[in-house]
């Protein structure tokens, strides 16, 4: 970890770096006493995503943050752009939760100096890691795929309809990513929907209702060598969707090997290139 503690970088020589920015429970101190009590079981984390992807590519990089993005959210843009125009969705330093409930207590929301200081703090430091870590890498890799590990509920009405494919591959409609590689990665994803020749529950969509956030859209340069994919998992696949948000060895167990593959396929693709 960094002095903070909130920002970690684990440094690997293969040309894949897992960014995970939704992963941190921390609430920073201040910030968690500013929220209502109703938001603190924070509904809306990528749990036990660092477990999930533990030692499936060993040498890849990650660079994760453990600050929860309630407090900043640091795959928004900077000016708090809106990802989804005409879709619901949170903003940098959300006012709500994914169920659309207040975060704040009456007369503590976040004002123009504490959002300043918030992206000081801790967005530009890990993005700032991130875009070092590329440049690292592209020193020995002429390819470097930022791969954003995330995850979901599988049903919130408020963000989306239905239920979420267990795999969304978001590759900003083909912009962020070479379409080649892409296709290695869902390629991998319909094996895994189909098991042993037969159904099984997994499904998956590219570009549906997730095609990348900010750090995907940003970083996703294909022209320069460097590609962005984000993952989006829906969370019944591997964890209880509720609270406690317990982890669900079982299911984990059978999906980390697809992720496994899906990072496999990507490396073996960029080194291809070399």
């Amino acid at each position: 970890m960094r002095p903070d503690q909130t920002l970690e970088v684990i440094e690997g020589n293969l040309p894949i770096i897992l960014t995970q920015p939704h992963a941190g429970t921390s609430l920073c101190g201040d910030v968690r006493a500013q929220l209502q009590d109703q938001v603190l079981e924070l509904s809306d984390t990528d749990w036990h995503i660092p477990r999930l992807y533990a030692d499936l590519l060993p040498q890849a990089t990650i660079v994760r943050t453990a600050v929860h993005r309630y407090v900043i959210d640091v795959n928004r843009p900077p000016d708090d752009a809106p990802m989804y125009p005409g879709s619901h969705g949170t903003g940098l330093c959300p006012l709500t939760d994914f169920d659309g409930k207040r975060l704040y207590r009456s007369d503590c929301e976040p004002d123009a100096a504490q959002i300043t200081q918030r992206l000081q703090r801790w967005y530009q430091p890990y993005h700032a890691a991130i875009a070092a870590q590329i440049r690292r890498l592209q020193q020995t890799h002429p390819d470097v795929l930022v791969y954003d590990c995330h995850s979901i509920r599988s049903e919130i009405p408020n963000l989306f309809d239905g239920r979420l494919p267990v795999f969304n591959i978001g590759s900003y409609d083909d912009r962020s990513c070479d379409p080649a590689l892409t296709s290695k990665v869902a390629a991998v994803c319909a094996r895994a929907c189909q098991g042993n020749g037969n159904e099984t529950d997994y499904d998956y969509v590219v570009n549906g209702r997730f095609r990348g956030g900010y750090t995907t859209r940003h970083y996703g340069q294909p022209d320069t060598g460097v590609h962005a994919l984000q993952m989006e998992l829906a969370q019944r696949s591997y964890m209880l969707e509720q609270a406690p948000w317990s982890y669900a060895a079982a299911a984990a167990d059978k999906l980390r090997p697809v992720l496994r593959e899906v990072l496999q396929q990507a490396l073996q693709w960029l080194l291809q290139r070399q």
